[in-house]
């Protein structure tokens, strides 16, 4: 995957490499030169800043020393621990930082071969859908010899001071770094798909059964390889401002395990078989914990058996790294950022999930059937102006998982326009053979809608039933103007495209076969009263909706004599004086059962008020009743672009 990856600037890593080497000279990048614009754009370090290779910071320089570990790293002048922390993370999945980092063998050092180094580094991030490969040198920033930001904990290691030069260089500059959010670095580290969870404001820590939930899902998040980061919200005043219980305010950090512990000692503890839901954390400082239960040497962990704390590898010592009880945890953070790994590979055991990608925008107009940003759902005239996305769910019930993620701003941050636009989407539940763009919500059912946040990603997870959806994302206000990636997964093929005709297209055969003059768009509610079928005193009845030739089918609804159906459909007329009907079936193992039906004339003239009608007998019969009724509304507009 990574052979094909995009060389950023046009920078191909092997190429440059090869003419250093050859031209025995030392890479200089000139893409990202060691400038003062490299460095800031607004605020300088605070003193003579000296770029210098890691030969000249320390002898037997290396990528790594002693492996790769989520205790390497320290934050520097930057307030991007945010960074930081995506990084502790990063440092504990070898499937992720092999990714990040390529090549890395032939990357590092090798003392017995000094002329092969040619000072070029190249690292890999997920941006916008593919990976993007970044080439340096490996000139660093420093002040009296010292690194001035990122650093490893041992002196002669480069690794985190070398990727976070390649993620300033794709950002702009060093700067550009200073404020983010933790789930940003990591879906740009390995295109995971990011969810924000607002602690606060969900409370889990007073209902028992909602925390229970939250845990059990980020230790399936965790146990999958996800990456998980928390937050404590500050006021400007209060950033990094340290808490009495040893929490620092407006400050990241990596979650490195999630874990249930057994309380007790030796057989008593498997015999009891009593866990606690325990969280373990890293400060990107290296330094400054939590000194609450659970904390490092608290009393706590006399409940926990020598084996277990052995497993568990506590180490009493101001490492940066600590553990806290999960209701604790959901109390003092105030915001999560979980970033799954979205299994798609056919070849596991695990859940695998269908994955679709689509890039779009926001474009302005004047015409409004092509004007693409209609802002959100509180701007009713130019909402359905917006980008359409439809998909199916083919399954009874089905879990959706969909991120829509705008491109990232923080390059253009030194022209004073880093911020990100605020967006959102709705989701609806739409008529079963909608195939055109929806120009009005006349009974299409909103099934969901997002907060609408200034954040780079917003996620939303949803159970939902069998039919057709609509994905309408937008910014919060009309006329914003933007780029975003839309992902959708379900179970099997939701089959989700872009919506982009409004509707049915006039071909060379439409003079002879005729063009819609007409469009109805029919809900059927539910029925009442329907012949008992079986034995139970039920039946198991579905409807079918039919015009011109075309049918729609519901769900069948079992052992019911009241179903609710919630069945739309939609259908462009050729012949608006040929009726609509409305079966309704009962299923059967060797042959359904007809329980009646309703015929529409599907005027324009008639009444677009939800009707309950009696359910009448079909053919020449059909003056003659049956038993029970059905509700629906049916609209219809001689302008094809009404609905």
């Amino acid at each position: 995957m990574f052979s094909t990856a995009t060389s950023y600037k046009n920078q191909h890593y092997s190429e440059l490499k090869r003419k250093c080497l050859e031209d025995k000279k030392l890479f200089e990048d000139p893409e990202f030169p060691v400038t003062n614009a490299s460095l800031f754009y607004r605020k300088p370090p605070p003193g003579m800043v000296e770029w210098k290779r890691p030969r000249e910071i320390s002898d037997g320089p290396h990528l790594f020393v002693e492996g790769i570990s989520s205790h390497d790293l320290n934050q520097g002048l930057l307030g991007n621990c945010w960074f930081v922390a995506a990084c502790s993370c990063l440092a504990l999945k070898p499937d992720l930082w092999q990714k990040v980092i390529p090549d890395w063998k032939e990357q590092e050092w090798d003392s017995k071969h000094p002329e092969n180094y040619a000072g070029i580094f190249h690292f890999q991030f997920w941006v916008f859908g593919e990976w993007v490969d970044v080439v340096v040198d490996d000139r660093l920033p420093s002040i009296n010899g010292e690194l001035i930001y990122c650093h490893s904990k041992v002196k002669n290691e480069f690794w985190s001071a070398l990727l976070e030069k390649a993620y300033a260089k794709l950002s702009g500059c060093y700067e550009s770094l200073d404020g983010g959010n933790t789930g940003d670095a990591v879906v740009d580290f390995s295109g995971a798909v990011a969810e924000a969870i607002n602690l606060e404001a969900e409370a889990f820590h007073k209902d028992q059964g909602r925390m229970d939930k939250l845990f059990e899902d980020l230790f399936k998040v965790y146990d999958r390889d996800g990456i998980i980061s928390c937050s404590i919200k500050a006021s400007p005043s209060e950033i990094e401002a340290r808490m009495a219980c040893g929490l620092v305010k407006g400050h990241a950090y990596s979650v490195t395990s999630v874990k249930k512990v057994r309380l007790g000692h030796g057989l008593i503890a498997y015999f009891q078989n009593e866990t606690i839901p325990l969280i373990r954390m890293r400060n990107p400082w290296g330094k400054i914990e939590w000194n609450g239960a659970w904390s490092d040497s608290s009393a706590e962990w006399k409940k926990v058996g020598s084996m277990e704390r052995n497993k568990l590898g506590i180490t009493v010592e101001d490492d940066g790294e600590f553990w806290m009880e999960f209701r604790d945890w959901c109390k003092y953070f105030t915001d999560a950022d979980v970033c799954r790994l979205i299994n798609t590979s056919l070849l596991t055991i695990d859940k695998t999930w269908n994955e679709v990608m689509i890039l779009g925008s926001w474009t302005k107009n004047a015409e409004p059937l092509r004007n693409r940003c209609g802002g959100c759902m509180n701007h009713k005239q130019t909402f359905l102006q917006n980008p359409q996305y439809l998909f199916e769910v083919t399954e009874e019930v089905d879990e959706v998982l969909i991120s829509l993620q705008q491109r990232d701003m923080k390059i253009h941050r030194r022209i004073g326009q880093g911020e990100n636009l605020t967006i959102g989407f709705a989701v609806f539940k739409v008529e079963l053979n909608r195939k055109y763009r929806m120009h009005d919500i006349i009974t299409q059912l909103n099934v969901q809608t997002t907060t609408y946040i200034n954040a780079r990603t917003v996620f939303m997870r949803a159970m939902l039933p069998k039919g057709r959806y609509m994905i309408i994302p937008s910014t919060f206000k009309p006329e914003t103007l933007g780029e975003f990636m839309l992902r959708v997964y379900t179970n099997v093929d939701s089959g989700c495209r872009e919506l982009t005709e409004h509707q049915p297209r006039m071909t060379c055969w439409s003079k002879l076969t005729g063009y819609p003059v007409a469009v109805s768009q029919i809900y059927v509610h539910g029925a009442e009263g329907l012949e008992n079928q079986d034995r139970t005193g039920g039946a198991d009845p579905y409807v079918i909706v039919s015009c011109e030739g075309s049918s729609v089918r519901s769900t069948v609804k079992a052992d019911t004599v009241k179903p609710v159906f919630d069945t739309r459909a939609i259908f462009y007329r050729k012949k608006p004086t040929k009726p609509i009907t409305v079966e309704v079936w009962n299923s059967n193992a060797v042959k359904d059962q007809f329980l009646g039906q309703v015929v529409l004339t599907g005027s324009v003239k008639d009444s677009t008020n939800p009707q309950r009608l009696q359910l009448r007998k079909s053919g020449r019969a059909m003056a003659d009743e049956m038993p029970g009724s059905i509700t629906l509304r049916i609209v219809t507009s001689t302008e094809l672009t009404d609905m």
